[in-house]
């Protein structure tokens, strides 16, 4: 008889051995998917595999997955052949409930066991701690993989989402494109099912032009497993493992940039492009007319990547070389051909940008600011034009701020960053930018350098869209700086402004993006500047401008939503760069909306505060950090529970050496620590706050803090209130968590 357990619905679990594993294999053919859907598409094929696994008591092994443009493919190692077995016991009513006096079922006992189904006869009875009750055991031996596996693979299948999806039959299945065959192996023998009209058998296809006569494998490629697969598939022409064709793709665009005389522009977006592109890798060395040299490196490398996934070949100096790769997807005797295609198209891309260059350095950038009030930024928020003005008068700003912060700035820099905030959105009106959207900015430094405009203005137009993404490169000049910081505090707050919130996954419009590079340009800046202040100036500024908030952005959940919403991107940035916990940042954090209730004097200095988060993070480490928390949030209960806020302390009315003692450590750390936050010294700060807990902890040990005697009550709460008070100068302490409390 099995062990009585308590509570309603209890059961236990039993496994047996686990049954003889096998390999699965499935593929999914498809017509050509576009390369930038592969990656995510194979990533979430193998976790809804893990989790169906997982959900169904299938153990397995290894799994690993493949991708080419022509499918996608799943292969686990030692997936078991039956679910694991399991005995469940659900505990029913009473025995005294279950069954009369004579021992008969009563509706009760007969209700269950129809729930539980089985029949009455094999229920049983245990004794619990709350007397005997009536069981239920169900035994559960488990289902075979193959029959597992044939109603799973379906759903998994159909449950891949993609940035785009289509139908092509009359079974309404949507996929990323339509699907041609599927090949399900499971210990070598066919798993049989269909999706979208498709039977799943043991074929799979090889390249689609290239394999014997040059016919390809139209007939399809019969498949035992894995090993096989690989095998057969590479002799008709398709690299299966994407790691592989990495690396071939890797050495080849090597050995051309080095029998050019060159190196390799090294861009890994578009290397993972040729990866998802092809199934048989062949690069090709082709070239240009040099005078295409003339235009920007970055409109060079731009024609070649945005249309055509084309790799730059650069000299020692960092210069354009007159060559370029191509990755193709095939391999003849005679690439000739081939070649001479890219060079054509090439030429074509170049000719336009050529023409478009020399077009727009026609007319001043300072010329084209009128055009700019036909060019709609956003139909709630207004022009370009119009965000133009307000970006110059922020960038100018910002550049006050920091000058006034004592931050050794160029004495031009407030004059350099209103001008490029005048001219930054120019080239959107440029017929280069129109065909080229990528190099908006960067053809604005060009232009602007073209025009005559001082180097500071141009590198800082050039540089308004840095970082990218949350790994790019931050701007390398002051101005830089401002104005990529001007361009997305106003990118937020006028969102905010109008309504147009992030919520869930949804951010059409990237605001998270821009909010993590605010953080990093002010924190790897090393920006000396107030979030509550920025945010004052922006609502003054887009007040000026006429943006009247909607009613979505007035019933924000929180008074300042976009402050919020940047210091949640502070505490990602705080996770993710340096391992920071939640409850130490928002010990930071929660001291500062408490300081005041004016928006403009909260959050200070930001590198200041995330020097601050890193400072308790270090000590949390300590032995004595946990126990100084727990002192010191009874310290901070007692004191928030009583609303008390007198500090005053009369040493006279003490009764207790330790009373005596606390204060004496009071006074010793109580000019102290200001000073040492004051200084930036927060490791002095925090030691002097360590030094309080034998003291605290004593306190609570020697005296009742509510005496009944109101005095001396009211003496011992100000003591823990002045504890309260400075601790409070550095974090709010109570958002601690005591590790393992």
């Amino acid at each position: 008889m099995a062990k009585p357990t308590t509570g309603k619905n209890a059961a236990s679990r039993r496994q047996t051995p686990a049954s003889p594993s096998a390999e699965l294999l499935l593929e999914i053919g498809t017509e050509e998917l576009p390369h930038q859907f592969i990656a995510p598409a194979l990533r979430s094929l193998r976790e809804s595999a893990e989790r169906l696994f997982k959900e169904h008591r299938l153990t397995h092994g290894t799994i690993g997955t493949f991708g080419t443009p022509r499918r996608l493919v799943l292969a686990v190692q030692a997936l078991a052949g039956r679910q694991t077995a399991t005995m469940r016991e659900a505990m029913g009513p009473s025995k005294a409930v279950a069954f009369d006096a004579a021992g008969q079922p009563t509706k009760a006992a007969l209700g269950f066991a129809g729930s539980q189904g089985i029949a009455v006869a094999d229920l049983g009875i245990r004794r619990t701690p709350k007397g005997e009750y009536v069981f239920a055991v169900k035994r559960d031996q488990g289902r075979t993989a193959p029959a597992i596996l044939a109603e799973l693979l379906p759903g998994l299948i159909a449950g891949l989402s993609f940035p785009k999806s289509m139908k092509w039959n009359e079974t309404g299945l949507r996929f990323a494109r339509p699907i041609r065959w599927l090949l399900a192996l499971y210990g070598g023998k066919p798993v049989p099912f269909q999706v979208g009209g498709i039977s799943s058998g043991a074929k799979t296809w090889g390249h689609r032009f290239l394999g014997p006569s040059g016919k390809g494998s139209r007939l399809g490629l019969p498949v035992k497993d894995l090993k096989s697969y690989q095998h057969v598939l590479k002799k008709h022409f398709v690299i299966p493992d994407q790691d592989e064709r990495r690396r071939l793709i890797d050495k080849q665009l090597d050995d051309l940039a080095r029998s050019a005389r060159g190196h390799l522009h090294r861009d890994e977006e578009l290397l993972e492009q040729a990866v998802y592109a092809v199934e048989h890798p062949h690069a090709v060395l082709g070239e240009f007319n040099p005078q295409y040299l003339s235009l920007p490196k970055e409109t060079i490398m731009t024609a070649m990547k945005e249309h055509q996934g084309f790799f730059a070949l650069m000299d020692r100096k960092g210069n354009v070389l007159p060559r370029f790769v191509s990755v193709t997807n095939m391999k003849l005797p005679n690439m000739g051909l081939i070649r001479a295609g890219n060079e054509r198209v090439l030429a074509a891309r170049l000719a336009d940008a050529k023409f478009y260059f020399d077009e727009d350095r026609k007319t001043r950038l300072a010329d084209r600011m009128e055009k700019l009030k036909g060019v709609i930024f956003h139909q709630k928020i207004g022009t370009q034009y119009e965000r133009t003005l307000r970006l110059k008068e922020l960038a100018g700003e910002l550049a006050n701020r920091l000058q006034q912060a004592g931050l050794p700035v160029e004495p031009t820099v407030n004059t350099t960053c209103r001008r490029a905030a005048e001219l930054c959105k120019a080239d959107l009106t440029t017929g280069l930018v129109g065909e080229f959207p990528t190099l908006q900015g960067v053809m604005g430094g060009e232009y602007a350098r073209h025009d005559g405009e001082p180097e500071e203005v141009c590198r800082a137009i050039a540089e308004q869209y840095l970082p990218r993404f949350a790994e790019d490169e931050l701007p390398k000049t002051q101005a830089g700086l401002i104005l990529s910081l001007a361009d997305r505090l106003d990118s937020i707050f006028s969102f905010f402004r109008v309504g147009l919130i992030p919520s869930g996954s949804e951010d059409p419009f990237g605001l998270r993006r821009h909010a993590l590079a605010i953080v990093r340009i002010i924190l790897e800046g090393n920006l000396p500047l107030d979030l509550g202040k920025l945010a004052v100036t922006v609502y003054d500024i887009l007040l000026d401008a006429g943006i009247k908030s909607a009613t979505a952005a007035a019933k924000a959940d929180t008074p300042h939503p976009e402050v919020e919403f940047i210091l949640d991107r502070l505490r990602y940035y705080g996770r993710t760069v340096d391992g920071l916990r939640d409850d130490v940042m928002d010990a930071v954090l929660e001291a500062e909306r408490k300081r005041t209730p004016t928006l403009e004097d909260r959050f200070k200095n930001l590198p200041d505060l995330y020097a601050r988060m890193k400072a308790i993070q270090a000590i949390t480490t300590r032995p004595e950090f946990d126990p100084l928390m727990i002192g010191f949030k009874r310290a901070h209960r007692i004191v928030e529970k009583e609303r008390w806020v007198q500090e005053e302390v009369d040493p006279v009315l003490f009764q207790h050496p330790s009373e005596t003692e606390l204060h004496k450590a009071l006074d010793e750390v109580r000019l102290q620590v200001p000073y040492a936050i004051a200084q930036g010294d927060y490791a002095t700060a925090l030691d002097g706050l360590v030094r309080l807990k034998p003291a605290i902890d004593a306190f609570f040990v020697g005296v009742l803090v509510n005496t009944e005697e109101k005095r001396l009550r009211e003496n011992r709460l100000s003591l823990l209130c002045a504890v309260d008070r400075l601790f409070l100068q550095f974090a709010d302490f109570s958002q601690i968590v005591v590790q393992g409390a």
